[in-house]
């Protein structure tokens, strides 16, 4: 199949076909990946022995790239390669890349390939003639896209063999949270030295690309604060009542309850708890944060809905530890569950914002043809907001049908990515007409283009709102902000107007430096990088060993039982910890079956698990080759200490500071029998 690209198009290849680095800057909906097709044709039909991987950071644009654009347009004359983490060519990677013309995979199994030893597994860089990176304005930070960077920059810097072409495409590379314009300047440069990539837009095509891609009307559908919030208020001095029953110095510097910051407080706090080992101040904080989350449901969605979160809370944790902190937070929520249940069913305290987005669903909707997206900030949230859409009565009458898309994962309000890709297939057929979502739909998902946007309750950078609104690409499409007046969604929107303009003015910039002073800036950057990540690579090395992993001691974080030590875990393949201590299982009890969409090589999950004392989720069984059934633990349910003293806690297991070893299936088997002999 011919591929025919827009003038814009054209003018933007240009410099890829020229063999150089490059990363593509358009709107979504601008054609970004068509136009990255069209290079990878001209390369393979151009470069001897070339070999293609293109990148990208969500399992499901893996079969949307393959299906929608690379297979038509390249299938019938390359071998073409969709390799994803449920797909089980991922196990011979290395193999499947020698066979094959073009590969399009996720960057974390590039980068898995590049770290793996197993020759069937393991590819080098040098491998690859061209490399697309979708979405390429992830290529920042400990971002997986940096990472595979990072070594590319290295290997160019230490002239290390022929490395491929870059090619990174990206509807806005943002100013990385920066408000002026020296400062935004330099993040777009760095952004560049992370792709080795100078930057390229349209200049001569402009008035054709608004044309192909039409900015929609913006209205700030604005609502006055809630004049009566009985709920809201009742929920605030329950946790008055938390705060009163806590040390006054764990209290003291808490901030305006309902808030993001105060959400953050508490997390800190349960964190001095853990520290402190004080159930009291821990378990205070944990029932705060679930107050907290309430009170933001309320400001967002229904009473009902903030209601159910907390009940459903606290059945959840019926069977605890019993003591006193337990007696007061059970019983406090007892004590006012019936009232909380008649407030949050009284219409007269609704929230306003819901009759506002009704009206504006409404109005977008008399057009039976039309299509929709609301954009929420979390799964709660969007569940909350479908199951309002799916009862109004008024929404059902203008025949709107929702749906909702969440982030794939295997928690709570999670997605499985079969059903993502039906959702987006129901949406796309007309079977639904309106998506309530999280940010997963802002960027790279092929959906249809939508007649109305409403960002609800939103507080995002600039990235995400030009995401959000290339969504908007109908003709005469709207695009709603839904905000309280005065508020702080109303204020980040308007901020992010200007930010947007700022990124513009930022890539003009450095689009307009002297190709000479380009490179040496690039340079720089690119050198400074490289001796950091040396620096932290050997810090890294001796943090690993800080510690020996026979002092570092395990303690549940529910209930500050100590339940193993340092020297009982081992790693799996860097993807999984494991107890390996047959005493282990004295200390959980056992819930239901995981079930997860996929299947692995060597494993499958097996039933969650828990702190037998206190009932914190620990995580669950895994079957490893189905010959060991072995507790896999989640480091976020344990705190550490050592005979110095308590560790600092860690949100992932590779920032533990000692070597975790590898697991010995084979020891591991031999010394299960032979504790088995013992035993007879």
């Amino acid at each position: 199949m011919e591929i025919k690209l827009r003038v814009y198009q054209d003018e933007v290849v240009q410099t890829a076909l020229r063999g150089e680095n490059s990363i593509i800057w358009l709107p979504t909906g601008g054609g970004k990946t068509r136009a990255a097709v069209y290079v990878t044709k001209k390369h393979l039909e151009t470069k001897a022995n070339a070999k293609v991987a293109v990148l990208v950071n969500k399992v499901h644009l893996v079969d949307q790239h393959f299906e929608k654009e690379f297979s038509p347009y390249l299938g019938k004359d390359y071998r073409i390669m969709a390799i994803s983490g449920d797909s089980d060519e991922k196990d011979f990677f290395g193999h499947v890349v020698k066979k094959s013309d073009v590969v399009i995979c996720t960057a974390q199994i590039l980068e898995n390939a590049l770290t793996n030893k197993d020759e069937e597994k393991h590819v080098e860089l040098t491998d690859f003639t061209l490399l697309v990176i979708d979405e390429c304005h992830h290529t920042h930070k400990d971002a997986v896209y940096n990472k595979i960077m990072g070594r590319y920059v290295e290997k160019k810097l230490r002239k290390g063999g022929n490395l491929p072409q870059v090619l990174g495409l990206t509807a806005s590379p943002g100013t990385g949270g920066n408000r002026t314009l020296d400062k935004a300047v330099e993040h777009v440069q760095q952004i560049c030295a992370n792709l080795d990539s100078v930057i390229v837009s349209t200049k001569n095509y402009k008035p054709v690309l608004q044309k192909v891609v039409p900015r929609p009307m913006k209205q700030y559908d604005i609502v006055e604060k809630r004049a009566l919030d009985p709920f809201g208020d009742h929920l605030k001095s329950m946790m008055s009542m938390i705060h009163e029953f806590m040390p006054s110095t764990a209290s003291a510097g808490l901030r305006e309850k309902g808030t993001q910051e105060y959400e953050n407080d508490v997390v800190d706090l349960h964190q001095t708890g853990v520290h402190q080992e004080n159930r009291l101040i821990a378990q205070c904080a944990l029932h705060l944060r679930q107050y907290n989350d309430a009170l933001l449901i309320n400001d967002t969605v229904r009473m009902v809905d903030a209601f159910r979160l907390l009940d459903d809370y606290y059945k959840s944790r019926e069977n605890n530890l019993l003591d006193v902190t337990y007696y007061f937070l059970m019983g406090l929520f007892e004590e006012n569950r019936v009232e909380l249940k008649q407030l949050a069913s009284t219409p007269l305290y609704e929230n306003p914002k819901l009759a506002k987005l009704e009206h504006t669903l409404l109005e977008q909707f008399k057009d039976q043809s039309s299509r929709g997206i609301i954009f929420s900030k979390t799964r709660k949230g969007t569940h909350c907001l479908h199951e309002w859409v799916s009862c109004n009565p008024e929404l059902r009458r203008a025949n709107i049908c929702a749906g909702i898309l969440t982030g794939a994962g295997v928690g709570a309000n999670h997605m499985t990515q079969r059903k993502q890709k039906e959702t987006i297939k129901a949406f796309r057929d007309g079977e639904l007409n309106l998506l309530v979502s999280t940010s997963v739909a802002e960027e790279g998902l092929d959906i249809k283009e939508c007649n109305v946007v409403v960002r609800y309750g939103l507080l995002t950078n600039e990235i995400a709102q030009q995401q959000a609104s290339g969504r908007a690409r109908a003709e005469n499409s709207v695009y709603s902000v839904v905000a309280t007046e005065g508020g702080r969604e109303l204020r980040r929107e308007l901020t992010n107007e200007y930010l947007e303009e700022l990124t513009g003015k930022a890539i003009n910039q450095v689009q307009s430096m002297n190709p000479r002073e380009f490179r040496i800036k690039i340079f720089e950057i690119q050198k400074t990088d490289v001796l950091a990540r040396m620096q932290a690579e050997k810090n890294r090395g001796k943090k690993e060993q800080r510690y020996n992993p026979a002092e570092v001691q395990f303690q549940c974080k529910g209930c500050f039982t100590p339940v193993c030590y340092g020297k009982d875990i081992r790693q799996i393949e860097n993807s999984h910890r494991v107890n390996t201590n047959p005493h282990f299982e004295r200390y959980y009890k056992v819930g239901g079956p995981v079930h997860l969409e996929r299947q692995f090589e060597d494993w499958e999950p097996g039933r969650v698990i828990e702190c037998r004392r206190c009932g914190e989720h620990w995580g669950m069984e895994i079957k490893f080759k189905k010959g060991a059934i072995l507790p896999c633990l989640k480091i976020q349910s344990f705190s550490m200490s050592t005979p110095q003293g308590k560790c600092s806690p860690k949100k992932k297991w590779s920032k533990v500071e000692f070597k975790v070893e590898e697991f010995d299936f084979t020891k591991y088997v031999e010394d299960h029998l032979s504790d088995l002999d013992l035993d007879d």
